[in-house]
């Protein structure tokens, strides 16, 4: 399984969550958001990983996402907003890999989807909530049972530590890892890291066995 550590803000903090076995490091370009990687992340400078640089976007025009993309040579892009099939397939044709986040309730009709196929190369399914970004809450994983498109997506939403044994019984054909960020936190944009290393060596050491 993938891991996507979300909410990065500070260049120290950022190092130590790299050198974990992590394979997206997702830093949120959303003035809104507390953990807005901006001017912090601006004044240290991105910081050279192994991870892929994930930058989260909400409604942000393909003109100062691509500013940014350059600026910070990120290799991904997450769009939380509500975007259009229009604007991925743009950013798709600078090939990026684009991850289209959908915040998921009872009702959710995954045909709503069906738009994006071909241009996301992930979904990340999160819970509902007023605002845009992440909900920091579990959704009923069972709605995605009736997921059956072919696009690869992250679970996210409300994910900590207690959840490990319970993510590996969880199982799908296009699950392709989760995606963990508040319940990670000291305080917002800052990972608590032994609690992420002992997260992610509990699900990639059940990956190897």
């Amino acid at each position: 399984m993938q891991i996507k550590v979300c909410g990065l803000k500070y260049a120290p903090n950022i190092a130590e969550v790299v050198k974990l076995s992590i394979d997206f490091a997702g830093f949120i370009f959303y003035e809104k958001s507390t953990r807005y990687a901006l001017p912090e992340f601006e004044e240290c400078g991105i910081i050279s990983c192994k991870p892929k640089k994930t930058g989260v976007f909400v409604n942000e025009s393909n003109e100062n996402i691509l500013q940014i993309v350059k600026k910070y040579k990120l290799d991904a892009v997450q769009l939380h907003g509500s975007e259009s099939a229009q604007q991925l397939e743009h950013l798709k044709k600078q090939g990026l890999t684009l991850i289209k986040a959908f915040q998921l309730q009872e009702s959710s009709d995954f045909g709503q989807m069906n738009d994006f196929i071909g241009l996301a190369d992930y979904f990340l399914f999160d819970s509902q909530s007023k605002g845009f970004g992440g909900s920091g809450k579990k959704f009923n994983w069972d709605l995605l049972l009736n997921y059956k498109l072919e696009i690869p997506f992250f679970l996210s939403g409300g994910l900590c530590e207690h959840d490990a044994d319970e993510l590996i019984r969880f199982k799908h054909s296009q699950l392709v890892g989760f995606d963990i960020n508040s319940c990670f936190e000291i305080q917002p944009g800052l990972k608590n890291i032994q609690l992420l290393k002992k997260f992610i060596e509990k699900i990639k050491n059940h990956d190897t066995k």
